[in-house]
């Protein structure tokens, strides 16, 4: 099958809709746009024209482009016959339906259907179809035109040469294609939720404040920490999201709702878009406050451990003792010891002991856990010691855990594989490394035994490790 040359009907005039079209049409495809709504698709594309418009005067595109560009873009006022459909309409699987048989009956038996939705199952959209075959899911991402991925969903009765018909498509659109199996939140949405879930269960133990968090997450190479994240996404719609991945997962307690973000929506605090969330806004998250991260070290450390993290102390203390046969990582001097987390706590380790976070960055805020003027040490990496809660796991070291476990069993149940989790997460939602990268830097036994400590601590099934994992 092959849709390099297809006429393309879009469904939707919405922000989605209207960035569908315009990288169809500057892929060079005859677009119809199409909107129940009267005058919308008229009014998408005079905004279209404002932002090329906007594109060339930034010498970004030429005046022949955007010209060309929107000469391929038709508003029509009712459905149209085309080689390809994209819907991009309200996420309700009953409109969604109703959409598609009118579809049916007016398209060839050729024609491909593809949905946008990003949360409802595509096998449950073809059902009723005459030729449940031809509907693949074409999830974008927004901004659709800067946004470089695409999840090219198969439903159970997908025609596997129609699902990789989309995939090339994407790519000659200059878009990063992932295939995905029909599941709940498929990859990116899937994945995602412990980077919100650990963050609204440190609230939930008090084990740490928003800002704590969201800097630790930051220094770590996220663009943006979780509790800012969800300020700016909206708590309603991600309180909404996490709802229905736990209700399509059977309610796995790994997907469990939280009851902070709960009170957030009950109070209206739904973020940015409310004045408040986490943060009041329009100030947003408050500084942290200077931290005198200098501490008298003894004159004799020991690194203990290998790998990238003992090495970088070692590097650091050029003239410390280096014991490698050590079953742990991090330092130790007159008595006391600084670990790096494999998910015990400080307490399990004695008098004058500290445990540190996973430092997956040369520099900026990194959370410990026990005696603060042995966490101070950290000073030596030129990392900037926020305490916490003596929890297990800290703040990265868990939340990256839990990532790359959902990927994890992603890959055990066929929705992904790994290099496509990798690609998904980086390119849908802007992660500094994918799972398996992640994976590949840490350790698979370290990341197993510290999930294991967090579920003996917690009992119960959040923590659970990943047989893929295993």
């Amino acid at each position: 099958m092959n849709l390099q040359d297809a006429s393309i009907l879009v469904v939707g005039a919405g922000l989605m809709g209207a960035g569908i079209a315009q990288v169809a049409a500057q892929a060079g495809h005859a677009v119809t746009l199409f909107d129940n709504r009267p005058g919308a698709a008229d009014a998408a594309k005079a905004k279209l024209a404002q932002t090329l418009d906007g594109l060339a005067a930034k010498g970004k595109l030429t005046a022949d482009a955007v010209q060309a560009t929107l000469a391929r873009i038709t508003p029509v006022d009712a459905l149209a016959a085309a080689d390809l459909v994209i819907e991009a309409i309200v996420e309700n699987l009953d409109v969604k339906r109703a959409l598609f048989a009118e579809l049916e009956a007016l398209l060839a038996d050729d024609a491909v259907i593809a949905t946008n939705t990003s949360s409802i199952s595509v096998t449950a959209l073809a059902r009723g179809m005459t030729k449940p075959e031809r509907l693949v899911g074409m999830h974008f991402f927004n901004p659709v035109p800067l946004m470089k991925l695409v999840e090219v969903v198969s439903g159970l009765g997908t025609d596997p040469a129609v699902a990789q018909a989309i995939f090339e498509l994407s790519a000659r659109w200059g878009k990063t294609p992932v295939h995905a199996r029909s599941t709940p939140g498929f990859i990116v949405n899937r994945i995602a939720r412990p980077y919100y879930a650990e963050a609204l269960m440190l609230l939930q133990e008090r084990a740490a404040t928003p800002e704590v968090i969201d800097a630790c997450l930051r220094s770590a190479g996220f663009r943006m920490g979780p509790c800012e994240l969800m300020d700016l996404i909206g708590h309603d719609t991600n309180f909404a999201v996490t709802n229905s991945v736990f209700a399509a997962n059977f309610f796995d307690r790994r997907f469990t709702p939280s009851l902070v973000q709960q009170e957030l929506v009950d109070a209206g605090y739904l973020g940015r878009k409310s004045g408040r969330g986490f943060y009041r806004y329009p100030e947003g998250a408050p500084a942290l406050p200077a931290v005198d991260a200098t501490a008298p070290i003894a004159a004799q450390l020991v690194v203990h451990g290998t790998g990238w993290v003992a090495d970088s102390f070692a590097a650091a203390l050029p003239d410390a003792v280096r014991e490698r046969d050590s079953d742990w990582t991090g330092l130790s001097a007159d008595g006391r010891q600084l670990r790096l987390t494999d998910g015990r706590r400080a307490t399990d380790l004695g008098r004058g002991s500290a445990v540190f976070d996973l430092p997956l960055a040369a520099s900026g805020d990194i959370a410990f856990a026990g005696d603060a003027a042995t966490g101070a040490w950290l000073n030596v990496l030129g990392l900037t010691p926020r305490a916490v809660a003596d929890v297990p796991g800290l703040v990265v070291a868990r939340t990256i855990a839990m990532l790359i476990n959902e990927a994890a069993d992603a890959v055990q149940q066929g929705v992904c594989d790994e290099a496509g989790a990798d690609a998904a997460m980086k390119l849908g939602v802007n992660y500094p490394a994918g799972p398996f990268e992640w994976l590949a830097r840490w350790d698979r036994r370290a990341v197993a035994a510290l999930l294991d400590r967090l579920d003996q601590h917690h009992r119960g099934e959040r923590y659970r490790v990943s047989p893929y994992l295993q």
